[in-house]
């Protein structure tokens, strides 16, 4: 009996070693947060404020365009599974369709985007309506919206993580302010008659608004979307009459238009800004790809 007994015990030790528990034991265990996210952003955003109690698929890779994205068929098997799916919005992700189909029933999807006052800019030449602008993470102060948002989502679908989701927000939130101070001593640095942006994409426009530049942008709110000659002909005056020092392209690229900008203006080539989302080294972080932007900005006008 004693044998029995004790080979009864080592078996359950072998077993919970492995991670194999019965299936009573297991049903108890609680299950991690199933999140699904479409920016670089949101990732992070997720990662921090779910932490330990978050399972966090990240789709959008780094350095892709997520606004030529789209979804192949492993990711819209990830997404199957989540129970909560975290979208930019703002009409960046036109997927959004497929995703709903290949969804879990009780999945939430959430548009981060549309719980933060929106931007419109013009829509693409001969067309006169606007296009509300998705880059709302160019802003510190909307980063903090977003992540209130995303706490409040995760609280009310497993509220017996609040302590922690409230906890985690609220230290990303410190870092967040902590940001904010340093952008607005830094942007200061700038006399606010040099603070005018030229951009090769139209994504700054929220960065314009809360640190008070006037952007001018080579492209559209889509970087595939090409400038007349008519606009650049405009862009080349405004640079030469504002007497800006520097232009910036978006990433690593140094497209074809800047090239004639700079030449034909004397204006320099600045260094590049991350539009779209995180970018790879010190910028694969929310903090690291702003502070990366802020001080190209300031340091490329001065």
């Amino acid at each position: 009996m004693c044998t029995v007994r004790r080979a009864a015990f080592w078996g359950m030790l072998l077993v919970c070693a492995l991670g194999i528990l019965p299936e009573g034991l297991a049903e108890d265990r609680p299950r991690k947060l199933r999140v699904s996210t479409f920016s670089t952003v949101l990732t992070e955003v997720a990662q921090r404020v779910g932490g330990d109690h978050a399972e966090v698929s990240g789709h959008v890779p780094i350095g892709v365009d997520p606004h030529e994205f789209e979804p192949k068929p492993a990711v819209l098997k990830v997404v199957a599974s989540a129970d909560v799916v975290l979208l930019s919005a703002k009409h960046l992700e036109g997927y959004v369709g497929k995703l709903r189909q290949v969804a879990a029933p009780g999945a939430r999807f959430v548009e981060v985007g549309s719980r933060i006052p929106s931007l419109w800019a013009a829509g693409s030449e001969g067309h006169r309506s606007k296009v509300e602008d998705p880059h709302w993470w160019h802003s510190v102060s909307n980063m903090q919206k977003a992540v209130r948002v995303v706490m409040e989502e995760f609280v009310s679908i497993q509220p017996e993580n609040r302590a922690a989701f409230e906890s985690n927000a609220a230290a990303y939130g410190r870092e967040l302010e902590e940001l904010q101070r340093w952008a607005k001593l830094k942007v200061s640095e700038l006399p606010k008659d040099r603070r005018r942006l030229v951009t090769s994409h139209e994504a700054f426009g929220y960065f314009a608004k809360e640190y008070g530049f006037t952007v001018y942008a080579v492209e559209g709110l889509s970087a595939s979307e090409q400038p007349s000659s008519k606009k650049v002909a405009e862009l080349l005056g405004v640079i030469r009459e504002q007497r800006v020092k520097a232009v910036f392209a978006q990433d690593a690229a140094n497209p074809k238009v800047l090239k004639q900008v700079t030449s034909e203006t004397g204006a320099v080539l600045g260094a590049p800004l991350w539009a779209d989302g995180l970018g790879p080294g010190e910028a694969s972080t929310y903090r690291g790809m702003f502070r990366s932007n802020v001080t190209a900005i300031v340091e490329g006008l001065k």
